[in-house]
């Protein structure tokens, strides 16, 4: 009976972090201020000063920066902002983009 020698071979693996995405939320001049904070506050977690800190930067800005995300959860955020907005009469708009 023979024994085969097993000769161990190297792998270089490279490992990427992966990509994160910054979720936005764009000013309209339907939604109201409590609307926006509130979704802040069920979707992204935010405390009532953090909310109210966004809402005021979309209000002023045009634009607010409301996490920054892999991509699956950026996009399950959008839809979650798109679905409460729809089911409240508003035209709040939302988008995701790759950090830089």
């Amino acid at each position: 009976m023979s024994v085969k020698s097993h000769t161990e071979s190297s792998v270089e693996i490279d490992i990427k972090k992966p990509k994160k995405y910054v979720v936005i939320m764009h000013n309209d001049n339907y939604s109201t201020w409590e609307f926006v904070i509130e979704v802040l506050k069920k979707v992204f977690h935010k405390t009532e000063n953090e909310a109210v800190e966004i809402t005021s930067n979309i209000h002023n800005n045009g634009v607010g920066i409301c996490g920054v995300y892999p991509n699956e959860i950026a996009v399950m955020k959008l839809q979650q902002v798109h679905s409460l907005a729809k089911a409240n009469g508003y035209p709040l708009k939302c988008t995701i983009e790759e950090e830089r």
